[in-house]
């Protein structure tokens, strides 16, 4: 296991584009931090950057003391997943376990343990004579992800590497990443554009846009806490409803107020809460909750209600929300701030 540590690090291309600018992280022995955030938000480039696989421009990047910004990527101690899995086809499971140990010149016997130990963790143990075209998708990633188990590395690094699997296989392998990483205490970076994957993975989550860090901790600090609205509506699913303070009768234009859908309830406002009358536009029913999607003015509001809160599309109905659960962002900046006087 190992620290790793981001300081000041920047990546600018040839062409001028800053893909990921001045990022301080630290990241503590066996922690599981997920990078998150849009398309072309650095958060790959950042991993690339840990890896080897992207030269640094500006600032340091450290894993336990060690500073690695000219080390070669086979001597930094890590072990990557992509997200093609990148197995061999022509060999079998087991020799797509043993290939990077032979390489390393690690000796028969331990090569043997390392493979069978890693088999039997990933329940991989009945296919190690198969080649890669005779597993499925999930398997297949079990073999990367036994390929990165086997060398005992001081950091994982996983870059999408569920993206290629469908829904409820990422569910079950997300799961079992996660026993394999806290059994095994390796400190990890779990690269992912899927917020939900990121909420319930991370011991900590970063949140990137643009290259620039917005915010990092936990999955209850980003949710409850988060510090900008950009933050507020890239995590959680629904998003955050976030509207014009003067829409809820709150302030001045130049506050934004932000609510979690399953802050919203059916009916009028009661002492140490705030209402609104909107359209009821489409249901969702989920089995044991239901999405409203409501009409505000120009405004859109989704509301995260339970069942029995019988609500019709095509009709109006008032709503509150707890004043309590009201967050205020400044218009100008986006950036939390208290709520107004």
């Amino acid at each position: 296991m190992a620290e790793i540590h981001f300081e000041g690090v920047s990546k600018v291309y040839g062409d001028g584009t800053r893909a990921v600018n001045d990022l301080d992280l630290a990241i503590g022995e066996g922690e599981f931090m997920v990078f998150v955030g849009p398309s072309g938000c650095g958060k790959t480039t950042a991993l690339r950057m840990v890896a080897g696989l992207e030269e640094i421009t500006d600032g340091t990047i450290l894993i336990g003391d060690r500073v690695m910004n000219h080390v070669s990527p086979k001597d930094r101690d890590i072990a990557m997943v992509f997200q093609n899995y990148a197995l061999y086809p022509h060999m079998t499971v087991e020799q797509n376990l043993a290939f990077g140990l032979k390489l390393h010149k690690i000796s028969k016997p331990e090569i043997a343990r390392r493979v069978h130990e890693a088999a039997a963790a990933l329940n991989l143990d009945q296919h190690l004579q198969r080649k890669p075209k005779a597993l499925s998708g999930g398997q297949r990633q079990r073999v990367a992800l036994g390929r990165a188990i086997v060398r005992e590395p001081a950091v994982f690094l996983m870059d999408e590497p569920l993206s290629n699997l469908d829904a409820a296989l990422r569910v079950q392998t997300r799961g079992e990443i996660l026993t394999l990483q806290k059994r095994l205490g390796t400190t990890t970076i779990y690269v992912t554009h899927d917020q939900v994957e990121a909420m319930t993975m991370g011991d900590r989550i970063a949140v990137m846009r643009e290259g620039v860090l917005q915010q990092q901790g936990t999955p209850e600090e980003l949710y409850t806490r988060p510090v900008n609205t950009f933050v507020a509506t890239f995590i959680g699913s629904p998003a955050m409803n976030v509207v014009p303070a003067p829409v809820l009768k709150l302030g001045s234009d130049s506050s934004l107020v932000g609510f979690r859908p399953e802050h919203i309830r059916v009916g009028p406002a009661l002492n140490g809460s705030v209402g609104f009358n909107a359209g009821v536009e489409v249901v969702e029913y989920l089995g044991d909750e239901q999405l409203a999607h409501l009409r505000l003015g120009e405004l859109s509001l989704v509301a995260k209600l339970p069942v029995a809160d019988h609500v019709e599309p095509g009709t109006a109905a008032a709503f509150a929300v707890s004043r309590e659960a009201l967050l205020f962002f400044a218009v100008d900046t986006g950036f939390l701030t208290d709520p107004p006087s």
